[in-house]
This record gives C-alpha cells, structure tokens and sequence, in this order.
C-alpha cells in the first residue's frame, strides 16, 4: 500500500515501511526559483565581504615595494634580510617578483589591516539575534532585501572612505556587517516556512553554495582588477560588486515572498504540498519565542559550539588565505586571486553534492536524519582538519601540492552544509531563524578574533608561524566532531510546537473573520436598499 503525493513538480512515494522515495524531481518548483535567487543573493553577500581581502594588498605600500636593485645576487641577498621569509634562493626569487610589481596608496601597518578586517565581523554580530527575530515576526524578504541594500550601497562607498580617513573606513565596514548580519538568520527562517523536511538539505544546500561562489568570483575577479581595474585598479573591485549587489535586491523584491501564501506566482497545489508537509500553516507569525527551552536545548549547543568551530577555520580562510598565498607560497597578486579562489570551487561542489547525497540517503535509507547530519559533519571536520595540517608543512617550491590539499580542505568544509547548517530547521523550524541568529552571534566571534590572532601568530611572515595558525584549526575542528557526534539531534525538539494550540485557534478565528466579512457586506447592503 503505498500514498503517492505531488505538487505538480516532485513526486514522492510514501510506503508503510514509513520510508520516503524520490520518483521524480522537476527543479522549477517556486521554492526552487526561490533557492536559486536566494543562491546569487549569498554569492553577492560572499564576495562583498571577502573582495577587501585581495584589495588591501593593493591599497597598501608593501615594505619593499621601493627596493631596487640591478644586481640580481645583492637584491635576492638584500630581499632575504628584509623579508625574513624566503626560505631559499628560488622562494627568493618569487617574493622579489611579487614585490616588484606592488604598490599601494596606504601605509596601513598589519595590526591595522588586521583591524579593517576585522570590523566587518564587529558589525556583523549586532543584528544576528534580531535578525532572526524581525524575519520571524514581519518576514524575511523586506529584512534581507534591505540588508544587502545597504551592504551594496557601504561597499561602493568604501574607496572614498578609505582615502577620507581611515575611522571613516572603518565605520564604513562596521556598518556593511552590520546590514549583512541579517542575511542567515532571515534565510534560515525563510526556509522554516518553505523546504518541506526532506528537501531541507537540498534547498538550503543550493541557496547557501552561494557563500563559496562569491569568494571564488570576488577572489579571481579582484586580483585581475587590482592589476588592470580602473582607480588605481582597487577601487573598481568596491564600485562592481556593490553595484551588482544592489541590482540584486531588485530582483528579490520582485519575485521572493515571505511564505508560500504571500507568493504571487506559486500554485495553490504546491501551497498545500508544502503546509502538508512541514505540518503547519507557513503563513502563522512566531510571536512569542521559548527562551528557555532553547538554553537547555543540548542539540542547540552542539550547534552552536560546531558553529564556532567551523567559523574560526572558515573565516581563517576567507580573511587571511590571500595573505598566505602571497607570504608563504609567493603567488603574485593575479595569480594569489585566482588561486585563492580554487577551495572556495571545492567548497561549492562540497555543499552541493553534500546536501543531494544527505537527503537521497535519508530518504532510502532507515538512518534517519541525527545520524545522517552527525556522519557528514565528522567526515567535514577531521577531512579537513588533516588537510590543513598537511598543507602547512608544504614548502614554496612544491606550492601546487599546498593549493591542492587547500582545495581538498574547502571541499571537505562545504560537507558541514548537510550537517550542522541545516540542523536549525531540523529541530525548530519554526524558530530557525532566531536560533540562527543565536548559534551565529556566538560563531561571530572566531571571525572577529582569527584574523588578530593569525596576524599575531605571523609576525615574521614564516612558514611555521603560518603552520600554528592552521594547527589551531585543526584542533577546533577535531573538538568540533566529538561535540556533535555526542550531543546533536536531526529530529524537531518538543519546545518547537508549545504555542502550537494557540497558533490553530488563531487561524480558526481568522478564517471566520475572514468567511463573515461578505456576509456582513451583503447584509449591510440590503439595509441599505
């Protein structure tokens, strides 16, 4: 005896054994037009964020950037001393041809580059909570859309802040963070009301593969522009992706809703679907938010923890890696784009296929999904935590080995996209977003504090003071796995439906309002008469 059912785009099959098979999968469903504007929505969030990363090696003078020399001999030996960091004659020679060709308007020491980096994630903490909380409440389409209005807008303004002041500069990026701070947690609830649960990976997966995509495109792009843009090559980076950006937020005004009722274009065929199967009406506001059952939650605090986790060796990455690519590996500055870009390629693959694999398991198999998530976070965590360790101990004349297992790490990262990621929405999605918000205020913080402490673990620029700052990666990444592996959850926490009964009453007495009022306007129109 089998239940077929069907939104007229994906078919499923549902067998008394209570496993679920996917027949059949037509990706234009209006939730899935959704994930891929939501997709570009992330990559132009990404690629805001990261494209300073390239852009400040531009902006600013290196220390030898000056130095001369028409005698090859005496300029490597002079390099050698000045740098500290050529480990021999051939790395030698690649930091001389780097330097060579850089030259800045700023002369930013490193505490204060570190601190520009920085300021983005000071802003970025504040609205995580509320974030998630004002998207619950009124919607996440008007909460995101006017976050990356203003993300967009403080990003073109950012080459005139930089050359007014530098405070200016910084309080331009604490404020692109600030507007940006909303984007996950407004996602997250957004999906709450829109991914029936077992879509919820594939969904989330393709919306989320944005983030590696912007670092990819912000990377490759910024280094080509920073040699050959326009205003002294790093500025166009700031005007092309803001302006970008913001042509992005008209297109989501134009087709995103905050539930599936509020759609214009959606089928009333998929409306039911999706109620049917996330069990309740997308259309219902959370008014009250249950506080206390979410601190004693032990499945939330494997998320968070995890979270903080994944961000300090992601934000590592992002914040950083341009810097080690040029100081270790010796990549001049297009080749440093480019190839910064590659794990954020894996990365996107990772998520992707991650999130297919994750559901399609879930779906055929009777592994349910706590050990689902706990699987593809461990291999995420200790995949790359092995990897990253390798690549320190690389050297500059084996760099492409160093690139490789980078890309490898990056791909194995984007694994935790069926893992710790999705796993709001697994145990409340009613309340992903704040839980998002909460989970992402805590894991804000490694992206405040690892570029400080990768600038203050790599004073000389060296290989093995680089090598510690990937240890302590590694290691948080291992934590990580044993937290989740003991104490995270796939299945939804009974704190998720205790206004559920005022939630069902509401709807009765709205949907009578609702049937009374041509009632009353009949009767008030025969009166009339």
């Amino acid at each position: 005896m089998s239940d077929e059912v069907t939104d007229g785009q994906i078919i499923y099959q549902e067998q008394e054994d209570g496993v679920v098979k996917v027949e059949k999968v037509r990706p234009f469903a209006t939730r899935w037009i959704l994930a891929y504007v939501s997709f570009f929505g992330f990559m132009f969030l990404y690629a805001t964020r990261v494209n300073i990363s390239v852009a400040i090696i531009c902006m600013v003078r290196s220390a030898t950037s000056n130095f001369t020399s028409d005698d090859n001999s005496t300029g490597l030996l002079n390099m050698t001393s000045i740098s500290g960091s050529a480990e021999d004659d051939a790395c030698g020679i690649l930091e001389k041809a780097v330097l060579a060709k850089e030259s800045g308007e700023f002369d930013w020491d490193k505490p204060t580059k570190s601190r520009i980096l920085a300021m983005y994630f000071y802003g970025y903490i504040f609205t995580q909570i509320p974030g998630g909380w004002l998207a619950g409440r009124y919607g996440a389409r008007r909460v995101w859309g006017l976050g990356m209005f203003v993300n967009g807008l403080g990003t073109i303004l950012t080459p005139v802040s930089a050359r007014l002041n530098l405070y200016v500069l910084y309080a331009v990026r604490f404020i692109i963070g600030f507007a940006a701070g909303v984007s996950y947690p407004a996602t997250h609830s957004l999906w709450g009301r829109w991914a029936p649960p077992l879509e919820r990976s594939k969904l989330m997966s393709v919306c989320y593969a944005g983030s590696p995509v912007g670092c990819i495109i912000s990377f490759a792009l910024s280094g080509y522009l920073c040699a050959n843009g326009f205003d002294n090559g790093w500025g166009s980076i700031f005007y092309i992706f803001g302006a970008a950006n913001l042509v992005w937020v008209v297109v989501w005004m134009l087709v995103s809703a905050d539930c599936p009722r509020k759609h214009r274009f959606i089928s009333e065929k998929e409306i039911a679907y999706i109620e049917r199967k996330i069990g309740s009406n997308t259309n219902v506001q959370a008014k009250s938010i249950p506080w206390v059952a979410m601190a004693k939650s032990g499945p939330f605090w494997a998320i968070i923890l995890v979270h903080m986790c994944n961000n300090w060796t992601a934000y590592t990455l992002i914040t950083v890696l341009p810097t080690f690519m040029r100081e270790v590996l010796k990549f001049d500055i297009q080749e440093n784009g480019a190839l910064s870009s590659l794990p954020f390629i894996c990365r996107t693959l990772g998520m992707m296929v991650s999130g297919q694999v994750a559901d399609l398991i879930r779906a055929r198999t009777s592994l349910g999904t706590t050990n689902v998530r706990k699987i593809f976070q461990g291999i995420a965590f200790l995949l790359v935590a092995v990897l990253l360790v390798s690549a320190g101990f690389v050297k500059c004349e084996n760099r492409t080995i160093a690139v490789v297992l980078l890309c490898l790490g990056g791909g194995g990262l984007g694994m935790a996209g069926a893992g710790y990621l999705v796993n709001h929405v697994d145990i409340a999605p009613k309340y992903a977003g704040v839980l998002f918000g909460i989970s992402n205020v805590a894991a804000t913080f490694p992206g405040m504090i690892a570029p400080l402490v990768a600038g203050a673990v790599t004073p000389n620029n060296t290989a093995e003071e680089w090598r510690q700052v990937l240890y302590i990666c590694a290691g948080l990444l291992v934590a990580g796995t044993l937290i989740f592996s003991i104490f995270a959850s796939g299945e939804t926490q009974p704190w998720n439906n205790l206004d559920h009964g005022r939630d069902v009453i509401n709807d009765v007495i709205n949907d009578v309002i609702q049937d009374q009022k041509p009632n009353d306007y009949e009767m008030s129109k025969s009166s009339s008469m």
